[in-house]
């Protein structure tokens, strides 16, 4: 069965650069000035790679990274690691999420050297939700680390060549680093100060919470730009579909830190295909959201609304000429 990872063979030619800290698509993207998209994969409750392969298809040429979370809401799913094993196999660019819920740091190392000896370029560190909010609130949290700790300890162990422990690798993670952002949950002044401690403690992108207000992005990143970090770091701005008012408002009372607005609300309520206003929403803030400085890219979370991801890129006009994937890739099959 013939492999090959997308990473090592891109469909446009985008140089490895000086200073870059991975072979992967992704951070070349960023590092050539392209504005990037990225989106997320919900892992299957399945042990079937096959459902992975299905899913990830859908992106086939538009997203230039693609998240696998890493028990998201505190649910059980595929692990991240073994999601992004199988994406890298079939030519996708992954983006592992790590969660120091459910590892202590051990555990962690173990896997940032797994998911670089399969070909994963990107991880994006995060701390994670609390037990209690999932379907398992039995289980014992870890919380061994926190994302600003995770961050430390993968840039040590790229950049030092050594465990926590002081051990030396024979061969250090070639991995590019992430973290989370919530610009748009109070105390807002505190938020940018936060980023500045995940750049500080090693982070290289961030992909943010849910955009609905542009008017609390443009404030988040005019302090950004005020404190320089928009020069230390690439921001994708999350954003995503709506499929009722409904469903915008359960979201807003129950989803902690999402915002959204009462003319986002309004405008899905009064349109005849809430679903279809969804989609207009969400790329109508693309492209309000591409026009700021400082902002390289977006990152569009589609939760079991995937098949839109397409027409979001393609409405918005957020790729122009280039493509984001190989229009070809060999396609893996399950073994008989």
């Amino acid at each position: 069965m013939e492999q090959r990872n997308v990473d090592l063979s891109p469909a446009e030619l985008l140089p490895i650069l000086p200073g870059h800290n991975s072979p992967g698509r992704f951070e070349r993207v960023l590092r050539a000035g392209k504005f990037a998209v990225t989106t997320e994969l919900a892992p299957p409750d399945s042990a079937d790679p096959a459902q992975v392969y299905e899913r990830a298809s859908v992106f086939d040429g538009y997203v230039d990274a693609i998240n696998a979370t890493d028990g998201s809401g505190a649910n059980c799913h595929m692990s991240s690691i073994a999601v992004c094993g199988l994406l890298t196999r079939a030519g996708y660019s992954p983006i592992m999420q790590i969660s120091c819920r459910d590892r202590n740091r051990i555990a962690i190392q173990g896997e940032v050297l797994g998911a670089s000896a399969m070909g994963v370029s990107n991880i994006l560190c995060l701390t994670g939700d609390g037990v209690q909010a999932g379907d398992h609130p039995q289980a014992k949290p870890v919380f061994d680390l926190d994302c600003m700790s995770l961050l430390a300890l993968a840039t040590q162990m790229r950049d030092e060549k050594r465990f926590e422990s002081g051990r030396k690798l024979d061969q250090p993670p070639a991995v590019f680093l992430g973290a989370a952002a919530n610009p748009f949950a109070p105390p807002f002044d505190w938020r940018p100060l936060r980023l500045a401690k995940k750049i500080a403690a090693g982070a290289q992108f961030i992909q943010t919470q849910y955009c609905f207000d542009i008017e609390l992005l443009q404030n988040y990143m005019r302090r950004v730009r005020e404190l320089g970090l928009h020069r230390q770091v690439y921001i994708l701005v999350g954003v995503g579909t709506l499929a009722s008012a409904r469903t915008a408002t359960w979201i807003r009372n129950n989803v902690p830190g999402v915002h959204i607005p009462d003319s986002v609300i309004q405008r899905l309520s009064g349109a005849k295909d809430q679903r279809a206003e969804g989609v207009n929403i969400c790329v109508d803030l693309i492209q309000q959201i591409r026009e700021i400085e400082g902002v390289h890219g977006c990152h569009i979370m589609a939760y079991r609304q995937e098949q839109t991801v397409p027409e979001i890129v393609e409405r918005s006009g957020i790729l122009k000429e280039r493509r984001a994937t190989p229009n070809t890739r060999t396609r893996v099959t399950r073994p008989t």
